[in-house]
C-alpha cells in the first residue's frame, strides 16, 4: 500500500485541510512553498499516465478541490499554482496521483 493510501487510510497522520467522499487534501510535510498542500484521490491510480476516461469525475474534483483549498488558505487574491507531476523524470516521488497547491509567495516561471 502506498504512502497516500495509508493517509487514506488513517494509518499515517497529516494535516488535512480538505476531505469528502472523492478527495483528500492535507499539507505537505516537505514544502516547497510557505504553502503547500497536496490534494489527492482517495482512490489509488498511480499516475496521470493511468487514467482513462473513467477517472474524470475524480479528476474534476482534484482540481476543484485545489481551488477550494487555495481559498480556504487565502490564497485567491495573491495567486496560487497548482501542479501535477507524472513520472519519476518529472518529478513524481509517490506513485498515487495527486496534484499540489503552492503559494503564498511569487512564483517563478518557467519552472524546473
Amino acid at each position: 500500500m502506498c504512502l497516500f493510501c495509508k493517509i487514506v487510510n488513517g494509518d499515517v497522520p497529516a494535516k488535512v485541510v480538505l476531505s469528502n467522499d472523492h478527495v483528500l487534501a492535507f499539507h505537505d510535510v516537505n514544502p516547497v512553498a510557505p504553502t503547500h498542500v497536496l490534494v489527492i484521490p482517495k482512490e489509488h491510480i498511480a499516475s496521470l499516465h493511468d487514467v482513462t476516461a473513467a477517472h474524470a469525475a475524480v479528476l474534476g474534483e482534484l482540481l476543484l478541490a485545489g481551488q477550494k483549498v487555495a481559498e480556504q488558505l487565502a490564497l485567491g487574491t495573491t495567486g496560487y499554482r497548482l501542479v501535477m507531476n507524472t513520472g519519476k523524470d518529472a518529478g513524481q516521488s509517490v506513485f498515487h496521483v495527486h496534484l499540489h497547491v503552492l503559494g503564498g509567495r511569487p512564483m517563478a516561471w518557467p519552472p524546473g
